[in-house]
């Protein structure tokens, strides 16, 4: 399947889950706005020019954009520099709410993505099951004529053992390879009735700022099994879950900023696309889990201190709240466009490693030779 018609394939589970996961977003600014009297002027799904909407009794314009890559609540004077008076006399005006409010409606969005991520495992682990790793990892797509096709890995594999590691994990396993460049590893594999014993010698890979990783060049994921729970112990088990996957996207966040991890893996709207393609290829359930995992994601990311994102307003409240006064107009200015040109930089960096593992680039390459 070439390019587009794959991409194609991917787009409606995409637009779906993605809608649903940005729609409890906005709903939980909304609530809470509503709560403290702020009037919300309007509520999108998708950005861009109106497909459809209608106008509530509040005065609230609930709307459907053309591009589905978002959405977004306007409250009253919420697009004005914190601390400006001309809306201090509106009492349905954000600014006229104290910082401690304001950060209430900030974090709101965050905290309803995350709401929704226990409510699905919940459910998931009720009626389907908790997946629970075991120690052991299972090889998924081995890449030509990397370090794991020389030692004869193959697709289907499990890992059950590797030298130098007592508890294997995917994140023991990924250490493992990475501080061992060059260095022969004897594997212990299960190959369907059969067990191996091979050697893969990570190949050497330079990163960002010169330092010295291992890859091996295989996909990779955890052998897991479902174990039914109660319902009280299902909300214990998927509150335990998501920190454990809020901790972990952090942790891996960190190494690719200290250089101790390769920011390939770091996928934008074309992946995730393509992922959640895979996964509503596999049915119902499997496409609630990534729902789930996108959910947590989509909510820590909103809370990272940054301007344009919840998490830079909330600092700035903070700021408020601590001063007595807001910051000044200039400083949130400049804050906004340094935050404008992060987002954006991470945005391109992480499409650019979409079309590079789809192979984009080669295909127009084809086009001209």
């Amino acid at each position: 399947m070439d390019f587009f018609s794959s991409t194609f394939m991917n787009i409606i589970p995409f637009v779906v889950v993605l809608s649903i996961l940005v729609y409890v977003h906005e709903m939980g600014h909304y609530i809470v706005a509503r709560i403290n009297g702020v009037r919300v002027d309007v509520f999108s799904i998708g950005f861009g020019p109106e497909i459809f909407g209608w106008n509530n009794k509040n005065g609230t314009r609930w709307k459907v954009s053309y591009i589905p890559l978002g959405g977004y609540v306007k409250l009253a004077s919420e697009d004005e520099i914190e601390g400006t008076k001309e809306s201090r006399s509106d009492p349905g005006s954000m600014m006229n709410k104290t910082p401690w409010q304001r950060i209430a409606i900030s974090i709101a969005g965050p905290a309803a993505n995350y709401l929704l991520a226990i409510v699905l495992l919940t459910g998931l682990y009720v009626s389907v099951g908790q997946r629970v790793p075991l120690d052991q990892i299972q090889f998924g797509d081995v890449i030509d004529k990397s370090a794991a096709e020389e030692a004869g890995l193959r697709r289907g594999d499990i890992l059950f053992a590797i030298e130098g590691v007592e508890t294997l994990s995917v994140e023991n396993f990924q250490a493992a390879i990475s501080k061992n460049p060059e260095k022969p590893l004897k594997f212990s594999i299960k190959r369907g009735e059969e067990r191996l014993e091979l050697i893969a010698t990570p190949e050497k890979n330079e990163l960002t700022g010169g330092k010295i990783i291992g890859r091996l060049g295989v996909a990779l994921g955890p052998v897991v099994e479902l174990r039914v729970h109660g319902f009280f112990a299902s909300i214990g088990h998927a509150a335990k879950d998501t920190l454990n996957m809020t901790v972990q996207t952090l942790q891996a966040l960190g190494q690719m900023i200290l250089g101790e991890r390769s920011a390939d893996g770091l996928s934008g709207p074309i992946g995730i696309a393509s992922v959640a393609g895979q996964f509503a290829q596999q049915g119902i359930v499997a496409l609630i889990w990534l729902g789930a995992v996108l959910s947590i994601n989509l909510g820590l990311i909103n809370l990272f201190p940054v301007p344009m994102l919840d998490g830079g307003h909330i600092f700035f409240y903070l700021i408020e709240a601590v001063r007595g006064k807001p910051v000044h107009e200039k400083a949130q200015e400049i804050a906004y466009r340094v935050g404008f040109g992060l987002v954006m930089a991470l945005i391109l960096f992480s499409t650019y490693n979409d079309l590079s593992r789809l192979s984009i680039f080669q295909w127009v390459q084809n086009l001209f030779n």
